[in-house]
This record gives structure tokens, C-alpha cells and sequence, in this order.
């Protein structure tokens, strides 16, 4: 059974734009709970509906893609950011991360 906590984070997770992406910080502050911000990538984590709810438009701060816990992992997260038209660098960064950050 989901937490409320939980069901507030994949609620903001359904708000991401396909070919945008946002950050798990950004997430905190959107369910005003910023200094939660490990609590939500444990949430993210959870979700039982990816990719249906976008988890896997929640990158790191730093513009790095990050992981990805469903089906085959980093790797899986990166080509259905790529098909939404996110580009990834050959290091695993978001190209124009700036541009792409979508706040919630």
C-alpha cells in the first residue's frame, strides 16, 4: 500500500512533459518537503508504474541522468529520454540540461 508521501510524489511525476525533465530536488520543494529529497528518490523508486508515470524524467541536480531501478536500469532510462527527444551525452548528462529543466 502506497504512503500519501508517495502518492504526492508520482502525482508530481504524471506533471513532467514528455521531452522535459526535472530533478528530485525540485520535486521536494513541489510537495513542500525540500529537505526530503532522498525520501523522494526512495518514492520514485517505488513507483509501479513506470514508465506510465515518467520517473524517468527525474534526473540529479547536476544535469547527470542518474539511475533508474526498472527493467534494465541506466541504460533503459536513457533511450526513453532519448525517444522523447532528451539527448544524453556519451557521459550520461543531459545536453542543454538548462533548457530541457522543467519546475514544478
Amino acid at each position: 500500500m502506497a504512503t500519501e508521501f508517495e502518492k504526492a510524489v508520482w502525482s508530481k511525476l504524471k506533471k513532467i512533459p514528455k521531452g522535459k525533465v526535472t530533478t528530485y530536488k525540485e520535486i521536494a520543494k513541489a510537495i513542500n518537503k525540500s529537505r526530503a529529497v532522498r525520501a523522494v528518490a526512495t518514492a520514485i523508486g517505488k513507483n509501479p508504474n513506470a514508465p506510465k508515470v515518467p520517473c524517468h524524467r527525474v534526473v540529479l541536480s547536476s544535469g547527470k541522468v542518474g539511475e533508474y531501478t526498472h527493467k534494465l536500469g541506466v541504460k533503459q532510462k536513457i533511450k526513453l529520454l532519448k525517444s522523447e527527444g532528451v539527448e544524453v551525452d556519451s557521459k550520461g548528462n543531459i545536453v542543454d540540461f538548462k533548457k530541457k529543466l522543467y519546475k514544478l
